[in-house]
């Protein structure tokens, strides 16, 4: 299921758990059809139902969390986005499409 990433703390908390376990951040916009339509083909072909690893944020209701996203990975804001995060940094992100080809942390 997915977990959901709505404050700095949970950011925090994905940081240091991910020097244990690669941790994954879908960063959507609600606002734009592609991003809801890649949303959609991520879910499909991910087994969402049993990671604890994969966070979703809503970034038009959160907006300082993405950014702080930005600041702290040192990646261009896009939407949507995915990000892999191992020992505290992007590891691998991708926009658009693009995020169907990236590996998801098991």
């Amino acid at each position: 299921m997915w977990q959901s990433l709505t404050s700095l703390d949970k950011l925090n908390d994905i940081i240091n758990q991910s020097h244990s376990e690669d941790q994954l951040i879908f960063k959507h916009s609600t606002r734009c059809g592609i991003s809801s339509m890649v949303l959609k083909q991520f879910q499909k072909s991910t087994n969402i139902e049993a990671a604890e690893n994969i966070h979703l944020l809503d970034l038009i209701k959160y907006r300082e969390i993405s950014n702080k996203i930005a600041e702290a990975f040192d990646v261009r804001h896009e939407s949507p986005q995915v990000l892999v995060i191992k020992d505290g940094v992007a590891i691998n992100h991708a926009s658009h499409h693009s995020i169907l080809d990236i590996p998801v942390p098991s």
